[in-house]
């Protein structure tokens, strides 16, 4: 279902997003159809442009966690073997092979990934590149507008 079909004021907002409302829904469709609840996480904003997203991985030792970004899509797995060599009188702790993915926006990079007392942690952070930071556009005079083929339009409007 298309965001603007259910959010139909937003078309009044939004200019050309119409594939980036597609790419979202789908993405939240996929995700959506299996949600596992294992390895539990957290994701924080520890700053403007930083987060973290930590998972409780206990039993998994470094080498039992695999890391993959593609596609706009950060996978952790983790794989363990089972120990069933040892007899257990109760086994309450899980130890399963997982596999849990977050979607990212274009601007996130991953900075970091490291184990601490069971709990994977994965830094973040939004990486705004030169031409989307904020900058000040100068009105100028009809007089000191340039004609080119690109501001047309400009001297289009100046002139009639």
């Amino acid at each position: 279902m298309n965001m603007l079909t259910t959010m139909p004021n937003l078309d009044k907002f939004f200019v050309g997003f119409d594939d980036q409302f597609t790419r979202m829904a789908k993405l939240h469709d996929d995700l959506t159809k299996n949600i596992p609840n294992y390895p539990p996480y957290n994701i924080k904003k520890t700053g403007d442009n930083t987060y973290v997203i930590e998972l409780a991985v206990a039993g998994f030792a470094k080498q039992d966690i695999e890391i993959e970004f593609a596609e706009d899509k950060l996978i952790v797995k983790g794989n363990t073997k089972d120990d069933e060599s040892s007899d257990f009188l109760f086994k309450g702790i899980a130890a399963r092979n997982f596999t849990r993915t977050f979607i990212l926006d274009d601007q996130i990079e991953i900075r970091d990934a490291a184990m601490f007392n069971g709990m994977l942690k994965i830094a973040l952070e939004r990486i705004i590149p030169d031409h989307k930071k904020p900058k000040k556009i100068e009105v100028k005079d009809s007089d000191d507008v340039v004609v080119t083929k690109s501001a047309q339009f400009l001297t289009e409007k100046l002139e009639g």
